[in-house]
């Protein structure tokens, strides 16, 4: 994809709500009940992790059944994956990292890519390769809110998703930096609510997030 095709498609992507929630699905049902309450809540970029068995076919009933939802698979690992989640239906893929042979893959997917980062020099290294949207992750353990305010300045082209450790009272602080679009996280997804299947719960905390001012 055209770096700056690929890029104007994740930043709208990023734009769409202040957080993209990240969600672990135990079936496929459970996946669209979470998707539905999420998107009902105002939070319509949604990553489904490429943890469980159920991922891929919660990622193709989301993009079927949710009407709203963008769709995304997040924990691209391996370069193999980017086309099994594509053809799920993924709108978009996000990595934790990105090793040089996923790197070269993601440059070439044929739907936005977010990397991950932890380090300047991890980012510099994307940026090379025409990334400039980027995931922090794990934030909040290298350096979250501080790390990206350093790193403004000599790195100014570049725009970031934190995520990892990052809940509602955390997020403002992020959110206010100029070079973070959106953050990253699960706090709208609380165990307990999931295990009870207390949608409602999920949709409340969703309008919450909503909510938050982004820089």
């Amino acid at each position: 994809m055209n770096p700056e095709v690929r890029h104007a498609q994740v930043l709208a992507t990023m734009k769409l709500a202040p957080v993209i929630p990240v969600l672990t699905v135990s079936d496929v049902e459970d996946g669209v009940a979470q998707a539905a309450a999420l998107v009902a809540g105002g939070l319509l970029a949604i990553e489904v992790t490429l943890r469980t068995a159920a991922a891929l076919d919660a990622i193709a009933a989301i993009a079927k059944r949710v009407p709203g939802a963008h769709v995304g698979a997040g924990t691209i690992l391996e370069p193999g994956q980017i086309g099994e989640a594509v053809a799920a239906g993924a709108k978009f893929l996000v990595s934790p990292g990105a090793s040089p042979r996923l790197a070269e893959a993601a440059a070439e997917a044929p739907v936005p890519f977010l990397p991950g980062v932890a380090t300047p020099t991890e980012a510099m290294a994307l940026r090379e390769r025409g990334f400039r949207a980027l995931k922090l992750f794990p934030a909040e353990a290298v350096g979250g809110a501080k790390l990206l305010a350093s790193i403004a300045a000599p790195l100014p082209d570049l725009v970031f998703c934190p995520t990892g450790g990052i809940d509602l009272a955390k997020a403002p602080s992020y959110l206010a930096l100029s070079n973070v679009i959106c953050v990253g996280g699960s706090w709208m997804l609380p165990k307990a609510a999931l295990e009870a299947r207390d949608y409602a719960r999920v949709e409340a905390l969703s309008r919450e997030a909503t909510r938050l001012l982004r820089s």
